[in-house]
C-alpha cells in the first residue's frame, strides 16, 4: 500500500533517437521536482532493429508489434527496480510510474499515434500503478498530440521578465517559447540527432557523432541544405509535429545525387539540424534572451556552435543552471505528468497542440 503523503513518481522515458530507456525517481513534495536517482538501460541492436522496422508496414507486424510491446514492459519494470534498489526507495513509497512507450507511429492527421509499452503488464510486474498513453487524449480532441513537454516547462522554468526558450534536441527538436506575460507555444521544429544518428551508423557503424567532431570536420554541401530546408514541414505554421514518419533515411537518401563525400553530408545534416531550430526560434520566438538545451543533442559541441552563431542575441546554456539535468529532463517530465493524472490536472496547452480544449490524459493501470 503507498504510503498516504508520499510524493514519490517514476518517469520512463524512450525516445526517437531509440538508444535506451532513461528512468528516473522525483519527488515533488516541494513542489519542484527532485531527482533522488536516476537508471539508464540501453538497447541492445536486435531491439533496436526491431523497433526501426515497426516504423514501417510489413508481414506479421501487429504480432511483433504486441511480442516487443511485452518485451519493453519487462524492461521497464527490471529498470524500475534497479532503479529502486540503487535509491533505497520502497516500493511502497512510489505513487506511480509516468510511462511514454516507445513510440513507432505517430500520425496526428489520421487521428493516432503509437506507443508500445503494455502498461497492464508493466503494472503487474512492478507492482506500482502505471499511467501510459498521454497522446491519444489530446488527439482525439483535434490536437497534434505532441509536443507534451512544453506544459512542464512552463510549470518549472517560466521567469516573469526574461524571454526565455526551451529546446529538447533529441531524435526530433522541439521548442518550448516561454515570453513573459503572454502564452506559452511550442512545437517540433525538425529533426534533431535523428538523421546524424542514421548516417553515421550507416556509414561508421557508430551510434552517434561524438561532441559532432565527423561532422565539424567536414564541409557543409549548400546544394544539399538548401533541399532539405525545402520540406514543406519546416515551413508549416504551428501547432505541428513530426517523428521518423517523415524523416529518416529514404527521406535523405531522396535528396543525395549519390556521389556527396559521407563526411560532408554528416556535415550538412548537422548544420541543417542547426538551421531547423534556430530558423524556428527567429520566426516564432521574437524577442528571445535565453534559449537552454536539454535531450541528447546538448552534447553535441558542434551543434552548440552552430547555434550560437545563429542566434547572436540569445544566451545559449544547458537546463542544468536550473536545477534539471539535459539527460534526465524528458524521464522527470513524465513523472510529473502522472503526478498531474492522479490529481486529475489538464496537461495539454491548446497554444501548442492545437486541441480544441484543454484535457486530463493518460490511461491508468492501478495496481
Amino acid at each position: 500500500m503507498v504510503q498516504p503523503h508520499s510524493e514519490y513518481y517514476i518517469g520512463i522515458m524512450s525516445g526517437t533517437s531509440l538508444d535506451g530507456i532513461d528512468v528516473v525517481l522525483v519527488d515533488f513534495s516541494t513542489g519542484y521536482p527532485k531527482l533522488l536517482g536516476t537508471h539508464f538501460q540501453a538497447y541492445n541492436s536486435r531491439l533496436k532493429d526491431t523497433l526501426l522496422a515497426l516504423h514501417h508496414s510489413a508481414n506479421d507486424e501487429l504480432h511483433q508489434m504486441q511480442i516487443i510491446a511485452n518485451e519493453l514492459a519487462n524492461l521497464y519494470a527490471a529498470a524500475t527496480a534497479i532503479l529502486l534498489r540503487e535509491a533505497n526507495i520502497p516500493l511502497d513509497q512510489v505513487r506511480a510510474i509516468g510511462c511514454h512507450g516507445q513510440t513507432i507511429r505517430h500520425c496526428p492527421s489520421d487521428g493516432y499515434t503509437l506507443q508500445l509499452g503494455n502498461a497492464a503488464l508493466l503494472t503487474e510486474l512492478s507492482g506500482i500503478t502505471v499511467v501510459s498513453d498521454f497522446r491519444s487524449g489530446d488527439i482525439a480532441a483535434g490536437g497534434q498530440g505532441a509536443p507534451l513537454v512544453p506544459v512542464f516547462h512552463d510549470s518549472v522554468f517560466r521567469h516573469p521578465s526574461i524571454h526565455r526558450v526551451i529546446v529538447n534536441i533529441g531524435g526530433i527538436s522541439n521548442l518550448t517559447n516561454l515570453p513573459p506575460k503572454r502564452h506559452t507555444t511550442g512545437f517540433d521544429c525538425g529533426p534533431g540527432n535523428m538523421l546524424m544518428d542514421a548516417w553515421i551508423s550507416l556509414q561508421r557503424g557508430e551510434l552517434y557523432d561524438q561532441d559532432g567532431a565527423w561532422a565539424a570536420s567536414g564541409q557543409v554541401i549548400p546544394a544539399l541544405l538548401q533541399q532539405l530546408l525545402d520540406e514543406p514541414f519546416l515551413n508549416a505554421v504551428p501547432p505541428k509535429s513530426s517523428g521518423r514518419d517523415l524523416f529518416n533515411l529514404a527521406w535523405l537518401n531522396s535528396k543525395l545525387r549519390g556521389d556527396e563525400v559521407p563526411v560532408n553530408v554528416q556535415a550538412t545534416l548537422l548544420a541543417f539540424s542547426s538551421r531547423v531550430i534556430s530558423d524556428a526560434i527567429h520566426c516564432f520566438c521574437d524577442g528571445a534572451q535565453e534559449v537552454y538545451l536539454c535531450g541528447g543533442g546538448a552534447h553535441n559541441q558542434a551543434l552548440v556552435q552552430y547555434l550560437g552563431l545563429s542566434l547572436p542575441n540569445c544566451r545559449i546554456q544547458t537546463t542544468d543552471p536550473l536545477g534539471l539535468e539535459v539527460d534526465w529532463l524528458e524521464a522527470i517530465a513524465f513523472a510529473w505528468f502522472a503526478r498531474q493524472r492522479l490529481y486529475g490536472y489538464s496537461v495539454n496547452l491548446t497554444t501548442v497542440t492545437g486541441a480544441r480544449h484543454p484535457c486530463v490524459l493518460g490511461a491508468i493501470y492501478s495496481v
